[in-house]
């Protein structure tokens, strides 16, 4: 019974407080698939504000699953372009063509099928399930995890373990709105149990929530240890225009456009031009100029006045404008 009322909290609450996203809208049951398929791509590792803008663009230009399955390659890239992991885009292409082929254009509404397409793990497969087949499923995201966290207090080392979190959220009980539910629980997690500045005196489940009781509310992760890796980054400039080659070396950025690199292993004086972060790897870079550009084949050179004209990822437009100022 406790479990029942905790779930018509939660969408009580969502109903008065859930936001208006592009992907919410009241569509057709096919539009639905499409827009949760695209939304739930690019939610991956990137929040909800920064997917907006990029969905709506999306959107306009690649409005239906057969125009993605046949839309070209470079112009894609040049939508994702900014958001980061480009693999996720390349990945929902294909997707989008095994749909069409093997399905029959419609997004397979079973777990088994779902986990066999490009890009699709356990929680996406659950997110479409839930979302668009309205079948009871909770996707784990970080959001539903902190607020599962929170309200059982899960701070051991094993209480945290993905196995273990997957039985837990039985706590949250089911609906037969589970669409909307596992929406409200990600909701819940996305504007009042956020990581800090939570919102504990508009939260519909705070009374029994252990994390409230305790007044704790830090939040135990599993660390990902960072990997320091060392790269000299070769410059060649001719006539305003920077060298760029098609990187087929390294799995970061595999695909894209950067300047020529060489990875270092345990360099000694190694002095640092530039640092990014890169998933769990600390990228450390020295940049060196060089002059004899024939050693690369099919280079091709960008003007560092036009970058908007090229697709580039953005760690390569980083770069240039590093390099403009120094």
């Amino acid at each position: 019974m406790k479990e029942q009322l905790l779930t018509k909290k939660i969408l009580n609450w969502y109903d008065l407080n859930k936001r208006s996203l592009p992907w919410r809208k009241n569509v057709s049951h096919q539009k639905r698939q499409y827009y949760t398929l695209i939304s739930e791509f690019m939610l991956q590792q990137t929040q909800v504000v920064t997917v907006i803008p990029y969905f709506n663009r999306f959107i306009k230009n690649i409005p239906s699953l057969e125009i993605l399955a046949k839309f070209p390659n470079k112009k894609l890239i040049k939508l994702w372009e900014g958001l980061g992991y480009y693999s996720r885009a390349r990945n929902l292409k294909k997707t989008a063509q095994i749909i069409i082929k093997d399905f029959n254009g419609n997004l397979p509404d079973n777990f088994e099928d779902l986990k066999s397409l490009p890009g699709i793990g356990n929680y996406t497969a659950s997110a479409i399930l839930a979302i668009v087949f309205n079948k009871p499923y909770i996707p784990l995201d970080g959001n539903i995890e902190r607020v599962l966290k929170r309200y059982l207090y899960l701070k051991k080392d094993r209480d945290i373990q993905k196995d273990n979190l997957n039985q837990k959220k039985s706590i949250f009980g089911i609906s037969s709105r589970s669409s909307d539910y596992a929406q409200a629980l990600m909701e819940l997690g996305a504007l009042i149990c956020k990581p800090t500045n939570f919102l504990c005196n508009q939260c519909p489940i705070s009374k029994n929530c252990q994390s409230f009781k305790k007044n704790d509310f830090e939040i135990k992760k599993k660390v990902k240890k960072k990997v320091d890796k060392y790269f000299l980054l070769k410059v060649y400039k001719r006539d305003q225009r920077y060298l760029l080659i098609k990187n087929t070396k390294f799995n970061f950025l595999k695909n894209l456009t950067i300047f020529p690199m060489e990875e270092l292993f345990k360099p000694k004086n190694f002095n640092k031009n530039l640092n990014f972060k890169i998933s769990n790897m600390n990228m450390n870079i020295k940049i060196q100029y060089s002059r004899n550009s024939r050693e690369f084949q099919s280079p091709y050179w960008v003007d560092e006045k036009k970058l908007d004209n090229y697709m580039l990822p953005s760690f390569t437009k980083k770069i240039v404008k590093y390099l403009k100022k120094n």
